[in-house]
């Protein structure tokens, strides 16, 4: 993306998120916030019980980092003519604000397009930008996890109350990968045609497509499938497949879907290798006939040793199945850390590095490089002054209170 640049007028995660996803590519994105109170998300200093130290916005940096920020009162003239004069020279202008706000303030599509013809339009939005709710706002907690059918199916019926969330920006961060994969295919579209386009991603959608498997068995059988309430043991008809607690309280998850050819591996490397001998187990539909008594003797089994003790055992087992680790264990696993899956960036308070996490593309093996997020308004005028704006004309726009 080394040459693209960007504009970015959002807030929150969800479409920043995208800008934050170029940048790691390489595109110069330019943030566009409010000179008094910048990015409302800066505003946020406490998660999940969590206080949040405001020069180590965890938050904020995740999709903010590698950005320059640039301080403008879009509710002004001189400050919506100044962001004519940045659209004139960037690639794509990235919005999640709603349409009345847009058209309030003047950034909609052929406000911006009337800057310039040729810059692809790219919104992200709670709903879609089409409907009877186009101007209803939202996040992900309300689109992505609720209305979308995600909380219910993922809470086991025999619970009072859906499950929450709890994983802050998670449908945000899905979101805005897909807006930056788009965000890439229009530009590949130009330059093929010469056409700028527009593009939609909403997180109704995103949840839509991220549950697309499940939500096209329904359509097609009408049967509504929730997740079982939660215990040590395999799936009804395979026992290969499911969670089993080892003597700790840890949990192994096995995964192995196809279990041919994996059925003497895991009885042994579970220290029954009997059970592989046994014509209840010893060969697949067996094997899914007796799932309950198979799963018994692998309850049993896991529970006989600790987590730690089945992380290092398991390795060699020719199945799949994965630790169910915490994200603090994931900060150390040792495949993220191979495949440079945790990053760091300066702090702006000067102290030690912060660790963030790299957008799931890795180009040719290597790790990415980028900076921390910037501070409210930092590069307004290195900004200005590289679009070739005047120093007068920055001065005039300073003193009016359109730019920061």
């Amino acid at each position: 993306m080394e040459g693209v640049r960007v504009l970015e007028v959002a807030q929150f995660t969800f479409t920043p998120a995208a800008g934050g996803v170029l940048a790691d590519w390489g595109a110069d994105v330019i943030k566009i916030e409010h000179p008094v109170r910048g990015d409302t998300q800066r505003g946020f200093l406490n998660m999940g019980g969590v206080t949040l130290d405001p020069l180590r916005h965890t938050l904020f940096e995740h999709p903010n980092r590698g950005k320059r920020s640039v301080g403008i009162d879009l509710s002004t003239p001189e400050g919506q003519e100044v962001l004519y004069e940045l659209a004139k020279q960037c690639d794509v202008f990235l919005t999640n604000y709603l349409p009345q706000v847009r058209q309030k303030n003047k950034f909609d599509i052929e406000h911006i397009r009337a800057a310039n013809p040729n810059i692809i339009y790219a919104r992200g939005s709670a709903l879609g930008n089409k409907g009877p709710e186009r101007e209803v706002g939202g996040f992900d907690g309300t689109c992505f996890w609720a209305r979308s059918g995600i909380a219910y199916s993922m809470t086991p019926g025999e619970l009072d109350a859906p499950l929450s969330q709890g994983i802050p920006a998670f449908g945000d961060s899905i979101g805005g990968m897909f807006i930056a994969g788009g965000i890439s295919a229009a530009l590949y579209h130009r330059e093929k045609t010469g056409e700028a386009t527009e593009l939609d991603v909403s997180l109704l959608s995103t949840a839509a497509w991220a549950s697309g498997a499940l939500i096209a068995q329904v359509a097609e059988t009408g049967i509504l499938t929730r997740n079982p309430m939660p215990g040590s043991g395999g799936a009804a008809r395979n026992p290969f497949m499911g969670n089993y607690q080892t003597s700790d309280n840890g949990t192994i998850n096995l995964c192995t879907i196809s279990p041919t050819g994996h059925i003497r591996s895991l009885f042994e490397h579970l220290g029954v290798p009997e059970a592989a001998e046994d014509a209840r187990f010893s060969e697949p539909r067996a094997l899914f006939e007796n799932a309950g008594a198979a799963s018994d003797v692998l309850v049993k089994a896991f529970a006989q040793h600790p987590f730690a003790y089945w992380r290092r055992h398991l390795k060699t087992f020719s199945g799949q199945w994965a630790p169910v680790q915490s994200f603090q264990d994931l900060l150390t696993d040792e495949q993220a850390i191979a495949n440079d899956m945790i990053l760091e960036v300066e702090g702006a308070d000067g102290g030690a590095p912060l660790k963030l996490v790299r957008g799931p593309v890795q180009w040719n093996g290597e790790a990415v490089e980028t900076s921390r997020s910037p501070q409210a308004s930092e590069h307004t005028e290195l900004v200005l002054m590289e679009m070739g704006i005047g120093w007068d004309q920055i001065e005039a726009w300073k003193a009016k209170g359109a730019i920061a």
